[in-house]
């Protein structure tokens, strides 16, 4: 029997939800936060099966994921991707400076097994994080290794295993954590392996299904017929996850944990590239990433004796290694052009709190420096003969990212919370151009900038639990070794060449929320945001030692360069409700409309914004009883005409539908699911799914592959 609450009552207020999150990165009740956050918890993961984190993000339902491949998934924000958007495990950021502004798969590296908790924060996060957080932050944190709370030696862990059909998905993982009164240590291991995708049958293009491929046969390329067009030939790939974490407690105010990752996706073919056409035939034999690999040590002290300075203190330090490769061959060519980057990453954060007499103090440092290696070499398949060739990146070329940053919370009543902070940030980036394939018309750059950004919000919780907040927030990104010295087809028959004049662009940040809620009953909130983005980089027309077109790679190709030349906005609203109609049944929802405009100075007039996606959502029908747990889940999106679709786009020809007028476009859709899970004693799960019951044939927006057909997915969970 729920107690009756008095309408204008303090209790009231305290009855919205305060779901604990790491903002600021450090605890705090959400009903004290002005920004709109998701998260994910490790029971929802188990439930819901995601194949890598990038479905786990989608399964949120408030984050669209693009993907070019099947070893792939990038997460779109608010109109906002790739470089715009930022990855955070364990509290270090994982964007390097060689982030793309095209679609970036790094997201799979995060092994979502392995995953404690996950936070979706919308909006500019660049107080806290700096660069790059302009659409939001994706926040990982990774199983953490438990003590004894009794001082004995205790075990625990879990098992899984899990099959999916659409790829024949075969993945297993195991965890386990060894813990004493003051040490502890945690490992965690994943590897899955997944064939080719499997497409659905109904609804869709034809278009889109795989007819052809090119087959190497008697050391000659040839255009094969596929004998079930529904499987796109050369999706498959690999995936392996390790974890590894020991924590040291001497005593109750000192805890020191250091982590070891691994991450390795083997060769994962770029399947948007294998479908394409040239002189309307297959253009590729082969083009495909190889091992992406991410390394990274990371040792956190965590001091909680309250000082003048601090009540917590969190020092990180951190050492990160990326590694990735592109490999391509065109059809009835000999040669294999292989270009390989490294990234070193140093970083080294420091982030404390301080309780004040009315409110919480949160400041902090950071430091992150990258060394980008870069190689390219050419190997003859017939005879295996090597040459060197141009490097995606100038090698050897540093960047670099300081701030310092304070944020401060007063709540000024039990109704009325406000937030306020400031941040500034000290950027640098130097390299040298190789002009030995390419004639540079420069000889290297140094570019040194600051950045200020802050914000203010606050959040006010009246009687009969409503809740409203608002926000104003800033947010930056320091062009990186991408954005500046990349040497990259883009396109068939367009080159990007380095830009050493490019600049920082800034955003501004308007967003506005309401909450109504009434506990155990329903939950309903509107989150409304326009986004101001100035001296937006994108990708124009340019020439080159005055040419507008250059030979590379035997194709002559025109010349395109990275410019600060648009100004780009973002309006959209976020809706989600959870109603509980009966004891055991609720029905949550989750609707996102987002539309964008970015500056077109060739035609000089508005187009719409790449990354803007369709209206999309899901609606999920919940039963719970005693052990067992069902859902019946909807997801949709809308269409986006050729119009509606952003000039960049209508160019990829390959991988959108045609329309009646024979113009690229975006088909809306949907798909209904099922999905259970039962666990018939306490240390056993079992799980169920069929994802895409009608065997809908689609293609989500801007994406290379096409999506699951009908798709069976079980799973069995041992823990201890």
């Amino acid at each position: 029997m729920q107690a009756q609450v008095k309408p204008g009552s303090d209790t009231a207020v305290k009855n919205l939800e305060e779901i604990i999150i790491s903002f600021n990165k450090w605890e705090q009740n959400q009903n004290e936060v002005p920004n709109k956050i998701v998260k994910v918890t490790q029971e929802q993961i188990f439930r819901n099966n995601p194949q890598t984190a990038a479905d786990l993000l989608s399964q949120t339902g408030a984050v669209f994921v693009q993907k070019s491949q099947l070893g792939g998934g990038s997460p779109m924000i608010r109109g906002f991707a790739t470089n715009r958007v930022l990855l955070v495990v364990d509290g270090v950021r994982m964007n390097n400076a060689i982030y793309r502004s095209g679609n970036v798969q790094n997201v799979l590296s995060v092994d979502a097994l392995a995953l404690e908790t996950t936070e979706v924060i919308f909006g500019p996060g660049s107080l806290i994080y700096g660069s790059d957080a302009i659409g939001g932050v994706m926040d990982f944190h990774t199983l953490q290794p438990r003590l004894s709370s009794d001082g004995k030696l205790q075990l625990k862990g879990s098992s899984l295993v899990r099959y999916s059909s659409a790829n024949m998905e075969k993945t297993i993982h195991a965890d386990i954590n060894l813990g004493g009164r003051k040490w502890s240590f945690l490992t965690s291991f994943t590897n899955s392996s997944f064939d080719d995708l499997k497409m659905g049958k109904n609804g869709g293009p034809p278009g889109y299904f795989r007819n052809e491929y090119v087959e190497r046969i008697n050391d000659k390329d040839s255009i094969v017929q596929n004998p079930d067009p529904r499987i796109q030939r050369f999706s498959g790939y690999n995936q392996w996850n390790l974890l590894q974490k020991v924590r040291f407690r001497p005593g109750r105010h000192l805890d020191l944990v250091y982590g070891f990752t691994y991450a390795s996706t083997g060769d994962a073919p770029r399947y948007d590239r294998l479908i394409q056409y040239w002189n309307g035939r297959l253009r590729f034999a082969e083009w495909k990433y190889g091992p992406m690999i991410w390394a990274m040590h990371n040792l956190q002290l965590l001091l909680t004796r309250k000082t003048k300075l601090y009540d917590e203190v969190r020092m990180t330090a951190a050492v990160q290694d990326y590694q990735e490769s592109r490999i391509e061959r065109a059809r009835g060519n000999n040669r294999r052009t292989i270009q390989t980057e490294k990234v070193l990453a140093w970083s080294y954060n420091t982030d404390a709190v301080k309780k004040t007499k009315h409110g919480e103090l949160f400041y902090g440092a950071e430091l992150v420096v990258n060394k980008v290696n870069s190689y390219g070499k050419q190997v003859n398949i017939t005879d295996n003969s090597s040459a060197i060739f141009a490097s995606r990146y100038p090698d050897g070329s540093l960047w670099s990212t300081s701030g310092l940053y304070g944020n401060y919370k007063v709540n000024l009543n039990p109704k009325l919370t406000i937030t306020s902070g400031i941040r500034f940030s000290y950027n640098t980036l130097s390299a040298t151009f190789d002009k030995t394939f390419i004639p540079f018309p420069y000889e290297s750059l140094v570019i040194r900038k600051g950045a200020l950004t802050g914000n203010m919000g606050f959040v006010y919780r009246a009687s009969g639990n409503w809740q409203f907040n608002a926000m104003v927030a800033t947010g930056y990104r320091m062009p990186n070794i991408d954005d500046i010295g990349k040497l990259f087809e883009s396109i068939p028959g367009n080159i990007t060449v380095p830009n050493p004049g490019l600049q920082p662009e800034y955003a501004w940040n308007f967003e506005a929320g309401i909450v109504k809620q009434l506990p155990g009953q329903y939950k309903l909130e509107l989150n409304v945001f326009h986004t101001l983005l100035d001296n937006a980089i994108v990708r124009r027309p340019a020439t080159f030692n005055g040419a507008d077109s250059i030979m590379f790679n035997g194709v002559l190709s025109r010349v395109e360069t990275l410019q600060n030349v648009a100004r780009a906005t973002v309006t959209g609203m976020q809706f989600s409700a959870d109603v509980t109609i009966l004891k055991n049944l609720s029905v949550i929802t989750h609707a996102n409309w987002i539309t964008g405009k970015e500056t077109d100075d060739i035609k000089d007039e508005e187009v719409p914004l790449r990354h803007a996606p369709p209206f999309y959502g899901s609606t999920h029908f919940r039963f719970r009883y005693k052990k067992f747990f069902g859902e019946a889940y909807i997801v949709y999106n809308s269409q986006i005409s050729n119009k509606n679709l952003a000039p960049s786009e209508q160019a990829k020809t390959d991988i959108y539908a045609k329309d009646a007028d024979g113009k690229p476009y975006s088909p809306g859709w949907h798909t209904f699911n099922l999905k259970a899970t039962w666990e018939p004693t306490t240390h056993w799960m079992l799980s169920a799914g069929w994802e895409n019951i009608t065997n809908r044939l689609y293609r989500p927006y801007s994406s290379g592959i096409t999506a699951a057909g009908s798709n069976l997915i079980i799973s069995v969970r041992y823990h201890f």
